[in-house]
């Protein structure tokens, strides 16, 4: 069949640089055994930096646009792991999607807008490899004022 990285191409989908996180005192990746654990991401443009809109989800942010923000999540997750292990076909199976959003008080339609994130984890990886465990929780603030963050743990091939 087609490799994932064909497939992410084949969706006219290009890979950002990985999130710059500055001097923070942690990786964006972890690997134990034949689980990759993914730190929690912010939307990130293609060159890696941080993706506007900022604010809460709710007010200063549409659902609309924290589900493009989760979308953008995606895409860095899959330069976080590109990064951290040569090819998203070593992918064996997504596990777990933990994905939080800065909500307004009120605010409580969040699993739509982590679907932004999960959406396209199963467009790209199928139904098998894609298919994952999720939560997905407001928040009373996020770094940076990002609307969404998202951290993962994959099972890769050795």
């Amino acid at each position: 069949g087609m490799s994932i990285d064909d497939k992410f191409h084949d969706l006219g989908l290009t890979l950002p640089e990985p999130m710059k996180t500055a001097h923070l005192p942690f990786d964006l990746a972890r690997i134990d055994g034949q689980i990759l654990y993914l730190s929690g991401h912010v939307p990130t443009e293609l060159d890696g930096s941080m993706a506007k809109p900022l604010g809460k989800v709710g007010t200063d942010v549409s659902p609309e646009e924290a589900y493009e923000s989760a979308r953008k999540i995606a895409l860095g997750l899959f330069a976080s792991i590109h990064q951290a292990i040569g090819s998203l076909d070593r992918v064996q199976a997504w596990l777990k999607v933990f994905g939080m959003v800065n909500v307004a008080p009120g605010f409580n339609a969040i699993p739509p807008v982590i679907n932004g994130c999960s959406d396209l984890i199963l467009a790209v990886f199928g139904p098998d490899i894609g298919a994952h465990t999720r939560s997905a929780v407001g928040m009373a603030e996020l770094p940076f004022g990002v609307p969404v963050e998202i951290e993962a743990q994959v099972k890769i091939r050795l």
